[in-house]
């Protein structure tokens, strides 16, 4: 019999997480504490395996969708679940809430898993009966399309719980990571939030306007990211490697690090003068419309990176 999984939360991430877990043959039981949101979760999962099948991303949308039920009794969506993945809201006191909820309905030895963002686990964990079977499980979004997953215990978490969670994610098509240590965000999201508080800065003190600074990933960094990390990426960029690459190019980075200031690049008068740059490329009408084209590129890359192996 294939893996059960149970799935915490009907929202844009729990709907992705069942296409994953179902798309890779295992059962999905999706729960959410609103019933009349179900119905509509399963529409909006039966539309992204559409996308997907003609994309020629899956073979067929009636095989991964009959794994997927709907529940909305806790007790009875996560029966016999070997592996829960939560995504409620993010907030400390709601997941505390969720986890002693699950813990009074799971089996002894399922894992829990976390879609949080950037909340260390041990935050709202710490209080369980069995916290050594709790860690995040922080993906992208939407995780059918980008495959990493962000595998970050807790110090209280087991070895075992680890390790079952990492083959589940590897059986699931996912690429897992660990994050060695607990700290706020994570890797991507600190990775993300770093090159965005130097984007906006660079934006607000007029160095460059909003669609340049996009080119300049879009049609510079982003097309070596897309199938080499940083640390590769420097390692070739020198005749000898990456001592090499620090020696010649260390002091412009050090210098330029010095430069950055404490202030926050946060602020509402940068966000508005963004926001006013991007509205007048895109109305706000049309929002929705460019997300469905970002998914459709993205289904693209992912069928092209299926034709050759980067590590």
């Amino acid at each position: 019999m294939s893996t059960k999984i149970g799935i915490v939360g009907a929202g844009l991430i729990g709907r992705a997480w069942a296409i994953v877990f179902a798309r890779a043959g295992m059962r999905v039981s999706l729960y959410d504490v609103d019933a009349d949101v179900l119905p509509k979760a399963r529409e909006a999962i039966r539309q992204s395996l559409d996308d997907l099948k003609q994309a020629n991303l899956i073979e067929d949308v009636e095989g991964p969708l009959s794994l997927i039920r709907t529940e909305s009794n806790l007790a009875r969506a996560m029966a016999g679940a070997e592996y829960i993945q939560e995504c409620g809201p993010e907030s400390v006191e709601a997941k505390r809430r969720i986890y002693s909820d699950l813990e009074t309905v799971v089996a002894e030895d399922s894992v829990l898993a976390s879609s949080t963002s950037g909340i260390a686990a041990s935050r709202f964990t710490d209080h369980l009966r069995q916290p050594e079977r709790c860690l995040v499980a922080h993906p992208v979004n939407p995780p059918y399309l980008i495959p990493l997953v962000e595998i970050a215990p807790t110090p209280a978490t087991s070895e075992a719980a680890v390790s079952r969670t990492m083959h589940i994610m590897q059986q699931a098509q996912q690429v897992p990571i660990l994050v060695r240590k607990e700290i706020q965000g994570f890797i991507l999201n600190r990775l993300q939030g770093a090159l965005l508080n130097e984007a906006l800065r660079l934006f607000r003190d007029g160095y460059v306007s909003a669609e340049d600074l996009d080119k300049t990933v879009r049609h510079g960094l982003g097309l070596r990211w897309s199938f080499m990390g940083p640390f590769e990426t420097i390692d070739l960029n020198a005749p000898s490697g990456v001592v090499d690459y620090g020696q010649r190019y260390g002091p412009l980075y050090r210098d330029v690090d010095r430069q950055r200031g404490g202030d926050d690049p946060w602020d509402e008068a940068t966000l508005t003068a963004l926001d006013r740059e991007r509205r007048e490329r895109l109305p706000s009408t049309d929002l929705a419309e460019r997300q469905a084209w970002r998914d459709r590129r993205l289904m693209a890359l992912m069928a092209h990176q299926r034709t050759f192996s980067p590590s």
